[in-house]
Order: C-alpha cells, then structure tokens, then sequence
C-alpha cells in the first residue's frame, strides 16, 4: 500500500463525522500521524453540548487500523483555542504539515427572515474557523522556514461549497462564508508559496449530517458505493495533502461521485469602453442591456448544470 504522507502529521478540523472522518481516515491510510478535532456538538446548527466522543472514536478507529492519531476537541472559532490545537499537532508529533479545515454548521434562512444571529455564527463557523487555524498553522511554517533558511513541507486543503458557485437561495450565510473561503484560500497560497506551503481548496458533494436535506430524494443504491459517499472526496484530500501536489496552488476543485472539475477563475466575458470622458446612463444603457437581454436570465446557474453541479 503506498503511504506518501509517512512522517507526515496533518490535522482535520470537523472530523468526528461525515466528510472531515473519512478525511482523516484517508489521510491516516497514507500514512500520515492525524490530529482529529471536533467539538462535538450534536446539532448541525452548531447546537446542543460539546463532546468529546466523535473526535474519540475517529481517533481510536485509526489507530485500530494501524494508524497513529489523537482526539482534540478544541472549538476552532476561538482563537487560543485554534492555537493550541496547532501547538498540540506540534508537541505530540513534533511538526505540523497538513491542515485540513472542515468544520462547519447550518442555520438556513431566506435573506428576508435570516436574523443576526444566524448569519454572524455561520460566518463565525466557516470563515473565522478556517482563518483561524491557518492563521497559526501559517506562522508555524513561516517560522520553522525563516529558522531553516529553506522552504518547508505545507499543505492546506480548505472545504467551500457548490452553494457558492452556483448559488443558493436559502443559504445566504453560508454561500457568503462559502465565498469568503476561497478567498481566503487564494490570498493565503500567494502569501506562503515562497514558504513551500500550498493552499487549496474544495467544493465536495457528499452525504452528511450537514446534507440530509439536500440529498433526501437522492435514495442510496442497494449495492455498492453510494455516489454521494464522503470516501468519493477523501482521496482528493489526500492527493491535495501529498508531495505531488506541491505545484498545486491557490486551486479551487469540486469532487463527487468520482469527478473531479478543476474551476477557472472568473474571466472577463465582455468589455466596453465609453466614447467620452466618461458612461453616462444612457451610454451604459445602449451598451449593456442589448447584451443582457440576448442571454437567459439563470444563465449563471446554468453554466454550473453542465458541470453537473447543484446546491448543496
């Protein structure tokens, strides 16, 4: 069995359940030592207690198998927290070299009746939790760089959604912190290249707790591996996570049921230039509506249906 991450200790955030365990299941069969976190809370919104038993028995489950891995159940929205779940990686294995952030929650809502409150701790989740850990993982690398005088082994897989590319009527907070992550992810791969560390990220379709909705009327097949299965987007995770990836960089990626869509980044469709010193209305009006008049009105979310792509 090859096991290109042998040595290698990486940390997945989110990962009692769903995506972020068979992502550290993966992770773990390559080889690498796994830093296991999740808070534990029952409820997909974020709510109930925090408990120790996902991150736990994940961990246990590795090292069942063969695999070397600890349990951290540590909130990654709290920044000492995140800290310390870092240093932790750092003092049990002696180095940090993959991070993977997974964690999140849903509070879904209609812009018009969403509260405060269920935006802010969706934004808070997602966004400040991948910033976050890679706020630390990030000065690790920098460090440990400056004090070698060459590159180091690094390597960030962030978790974005389709809800993001292709919209969600629904979900405004989480297609906003959706977004904000693959902003984030851009940003922090130009900023640590000269590091030898990469930043990703990937828009997975799977079958979650955070997903039962989305994928109710989808039943799983009586035989075989269900399509929207979390072990159809570990092993992107975990080629994301090796050494042949190390020309990979600021990417964004959508995974499902065995296809994976390399996503370009936004192109300029059309241009136009004023006349004069400056658009006018109706300048702008003669210009811009012929050309949006002549396209379907969806066409956005019909660009993303040829990838095969749906919210979730």
């Amino acid at each position: 069995m090859s096991t290109p991450l042998k040595g290698r200790t990486a940390i997945v955030t989110g990962a009692g359940r769903g995506l972020g365990r068979a992502e550290a299941l993966e992770l773990a069969r390559l080889g690498a030592n796994v830093v296991v976190n999740d808070f534990g809370q029952p409820g997909r919104d974020g709510s109930g207690a925090a408990d120790a038993t996902p991150a736990e028995q994940v961990a246990q489950e590795i090292r069942a198998s063969g695999g070397t891995a600890t349990a951290h159940t540590g909130d990654v929205t709290d920044h000492q927290q995140a800290a310390e779940l870092v240093q932790s990686a750092v003092d049990t294995y002696g180095q940090l070299d993959i991070l993977v952030n997974n964690a999140g929650i849903l509070r879904d809502r209609m812009i018009f009746s969403m509260t405060e409150d269920e935006w802010d701790s969706v934004i808070h989740v997602h966004l400040k939790g991948h910033y976050n850990t890679t706020h630390f993982a990030a000065r690790h690398w920098r460090d440990r760089s400056k004090t070698s005088g060459a590159p180091v082994y690094g390597r960030i897989v962030n978790t974005s959604s389709e809800a993001f590319l292709a919209g969600s009527a629904g979900q405004p907070n989480y297609a906003a912190a959706k977004g904000g992550i693959v902003g984030l992810t851009t940003s922090t791969a130009l900023a640590l290249a000269k590091y030898g560390v990469t930043a990703n990220v990937i828009c997975p379709r799977a079958r979650t707790r955070m997903t039962e909705d989305v994928f109710a009327g989808f039943a799983q097949p009586a035989d075989g591996l269900d399509p929207l299965a979390p072990e159809h987007v570990a092993p992107l995770v975990g080629y994301l996570s090796g050494p042949s990836a190390s020309h990979v960089n600021g990417q964004l990626l959508v995974v499902h049921g065995g296809m994976v869509a390399i996503v370009e980044r936004p192109q300029v469709r059309a241009k136009f230039d004023t006349e004069k010193d400056a658009f006018t209305y109706d300048e702008l009006d003669a210009l811009l509506t012929p050309h949006y008049q002549d396209r379907p009105p969806n066409e956005t979310f019909a660009a993303a249906e040829v990838l095969g792509l749906k919210h979730g």
